[in-house]
C-alpha cells in the first residue's frame, strides 16, 4: 500500500468515524433524556399518591405537638389525686402515650423533622420533671410551677411546629 492509498483510506474513514461519534453522542443524550423523563413521570405519579399521606402525617404530628404543649397539656390533664409525683407521672405518661400513638408517622418525614419532634417531646418532659423537683407538695402548685417555667420562653412544641410548617411549605 502506498502513501496515497493510506491517505485515501484515511479520507474515507475519518467522516465515518466522526459520523459514528456524533450518532453515539446524540443516542446517549437521547437515552439519558428518556430516562430522566421516565423518572420524572414515575415521581409525579407516586407524588400524587404519597403527598396526601405525607400531609396527613404532618397534620398528625402538628396535633401531637399541640396536645403536648405545656399550656394545653396542663389544662387538659387534671390531677387525679393530691399526690404531686402522681400528677407529674400522669403528665409524662400522657406525652409518651401520644408519642407512641404517632410513631409510625416518622416514615413520611425527614429525619431532621422527626428528630426535632422527639427533641420537643423530651424537652417538654424535662420541663415537667424539673418543675417536679421543686419544693411544692400539691399538684395545683406543680401546675403553676410548670406554667411559670414556660412563661418567659418559647415552648419546645412551638419550635417544632415552626419547623414542620417550613418543611411542609417545601413540599409544594
Amino acid at each position: 500500500m502506498s502513501g496515497d492509498d493510506i491517505f485515501q483510506l484515511f479520507g474515507f474513514l475519518l467522516p465515518a468515524v466522526v459520523t459514528g461519534a456524533v450518532a453515539f453522542y446524540f443516542f446517549r443524550l437521547h437515552t439519558r433524556n428518556e430516562d430522566g423523563r421516565r423518572r420524572f413521570l414515575l415521581h409525579k405519579d407516586s407524588q400524587k399518591d404519597t403527598l396526601p399521606i405525607r400531609l396527613q402525617a404532618y397534620e398528625r404530628m402538628v396535633l401531637f405537638l399541640e396536645r403536648i404543649s405545656i399550656n394545653s397539656l396542663v389544662v387538659r390533664v387534671a390531677p387525679t389525686s393530691k399526690d404531686k409525683s402522681a400528677y407529674e407521672n400522669l403528665l409524662i405518661k400522657q406525652i409518651e402515650t401520644e408519642f407512641e400513638h404517632n410513631l409510625s408517622q416518622q416514615i413520611y418525614m425527614s429525619d431532621e423533622c422527626w428528630n426535632i419532634i422527639k427533641a420537643a417531646k423530651n424537652a417538654t418532659i424535662q420541663i415537667i420533671r424539673s418543675a417536679g423537683m421543686s419544693e411544692t407538695d400539691s399538684p395545683d402548685k406543680l401546675r403553676e410551677d410548670i406554667l411559670n417555667q414556660t412563661i418567659d420562653k418559647q415552648s419546645p412544641s412551638a419550635t417544632a411546629l415552626a419547623f414542620i410548617k417550613k418543611e411542609v411549605s417545601e413540599l409544594w
